[in-house]
């Protein structure tokens, strides 16, 4: 298999069974990052990752991380934590500064340049977005944001500046969109950080198959308002 080489012209993307092996799951590069093209690849299963510098890579990795809200793994330490917990949770009250928050302060560096930060603004701007903040007083300490598919929601990055700031957002997360009907938060690749929070891998064909029945289905009313969870 070879890499496809996109059209600015077209949103059309080959289909993920094409991604390659190795590296997992890369499957085409160039386009853009224009809200259509954003939707159309989520929608299919796709999503884009590059370093500065480099071509927009876009990506389908199997297996597939996904978490089940009514799976989010609580440890004993976290809902102790979680019962005195000095945080305020809130959605879509302060989506730039979340994805500031995700960009800066990586040892690894960061792939969320200004032009990624420039697109996932525009999609909160239309409604597709959301993130949610973690605060400590009046200080962001913590968040995540992605993108909202049906009963499906795709994690795009989090960040922590303080002790379980980003479990707390994730789980207090998970409960409100659970309570609104979500079925699935995709994570996109397994890491140690999601895996202890009772995210897993399923065969890529699976996922696909959840995306098609999960993305076209509601969610319950009110459920990316903006508003405090927590």
């Amino acid at each position: 298999m070879r890499l496809v080489q996109l059209s600015r012209d077209s949103l059309h993307f080959p289909p993920p069974e094409m991604a390659l092996r190795e590296p997992n799951g890369l499957l085409a590069m160039g386009g853009d990052l224009s809200p259509a093209r954003l939707i159309n690849a989520y929608q299919h299963g796709i999503f884009p990752w590059f370093s500065p510098g480099d071509p927009i890579l876009w990506w389908s990795p199997d297996p597939r991380a996904v978490l089940m809200p009514d799976a989010f793994h609580l440890s004993r330490s976290m809902a102790r934590f979680h019962r005195r917990s000095p945080y305020r949770v809130t959605m879509n009250h302060a989506f730039a500064q979340v994805l500031e928050g995700c960009a800066t302060g990586r040892q690894e560096g960061t792939w969320i340049t200004f032009e990624v930060k420039r697109a996932w603004l525009r999609l909160y701007e239309l409604g597709h977005a959301h993130s949610i903040e973690v605060w400590h007083k009046n200080s962001l300490v913590g968040g995540m944001y992605g993108l909202a598919l049906g009963q499906m929601f795709c994690g795009e990055s989090m960040f922590s500046r303080q002790e379980n700031a980003s479990k707390t957002a994730l789980w207090v997360f998970s409960q409100h969109f659970r309570a609104h009907q979500g079925r699935l938060i995709d994570c996109q690749v397994l890491n140690p950080h999601t895996a202890s929070l009772g995210a897993t891998e399923i065969p890529r064909a699976d996922y696909l198959q959840e995306l098609k029945k999960l993305a076209w289905q509601p969610v319950a009313e009110g459920c990316w308002q903006t508003q405090t969870l927590f």
